[in-house]
């Protein structure tokens, strides 16, 4: 029986999701838990990857496990072999071919901002003290989504076959001092979201103008654009499937 994994964690001690030698991921976690709960070799397979640093509200794998009897009571046992970082959500029956990754149809992430030092906030927001023009970073969010070709926002040498993303909506919102950027897409490319955050940073404090991000963009060279931002302020917070992969 195939099955979607809801989980949710907090990136700061690891370094990404995936997999890798030598350092402490996500994955690894993960798959070692529910290896020694269900006595057996448990591999997922997720919607996306996340670098080290970045947190994840959603984050949804498959898997194929026999058929669970007490599905809530899997999810609290489940839980209580994972770390505090690291939590499993949900757990739902899909279509033995549904794909946590190829059959998602959009992602949204939110990046976070804040515009003093907050103790609470640590690894958990970035800290600026420099207040940008938010009306001007959301002049630029919005020129976002005349573009489909997003090259310039993207990790240099890497092996996507595409730089087309179809951007749905991206704005930034203020809430006293903290300051959130969410963004959906069909899909995203590495570093892409934090690229964007922070060319719109220089936007917002007068860097660059609009007719530059316009002309970052349209060059494709990830060289113009602005430094990533850190990775602690971003969050995957959801996967979207279409309804018919789940069996109710």
């Amino acid at each position: 029986m195939r099955y979607f994994i809801d989980i949710a964690y907090n990136g700061t001690n690891y370094c990404g999701w995936q997999k890798q030698p030598n350092a402490i991921t996500v994955q690894e976690v993960l798959e070692t838990s529910m290896s020694t709960f269900f006595r057996k070799d448990v591999q997922v397979v997720a919607a996306g990857r996340t670098d080290a640093g970045v947190h994840a509200e959603q984050l949804i794998l498959h898997t194929d496990l026999e058929g669970l009897q007490n599905i809530d009571e899997t999810i609290f046992k489940l839980n209580s072999f994972l770390p505090a970082d690291i939590s499993i959500r949900s757990i739902v029956k899909v279509l033995p071919d549904a794909h946590a990754r190829f059959n998602a149809v959009a992602r949204e992430y939110k990046y976070v901002v804040s515009l003093r030092k907050d103790p609470f906030l640590q690894n958990l927001a970035f800290q600026t003290f420099h207040r940008p023009d938010v009306e001007l970073m959301n002049d630029g969010a919005a020129l976002l989504l005349d573009y489909q070709d997003f090259q310039c926002f993207s990790r240099s040498k890497t092996d996507v076959k595409t730089y087309l993303c179809d951007i749905r909506k991206a704005s930034w919102t203020q809430q006293e001092d903290l300051l959130t950027f969410t963004i959906e897409a069909d899909r995203f490319l590495r570093n892409m979201v934090r690229a964007i955050v922070g060319t719109l940073l220089d936007l917002g404090h007068k860097r660059i103008t609009i007719e530059q991000l316009h002309k970052i963009i349209q060059d494709k060279q990830r060289s113009k654009a602005g430094a990533s931002a850190p990775a602690h302020g971003l969050y995957l917070t959801k996967v979207a499937y279409p309804e018919d992969l789940f069996i109710k």
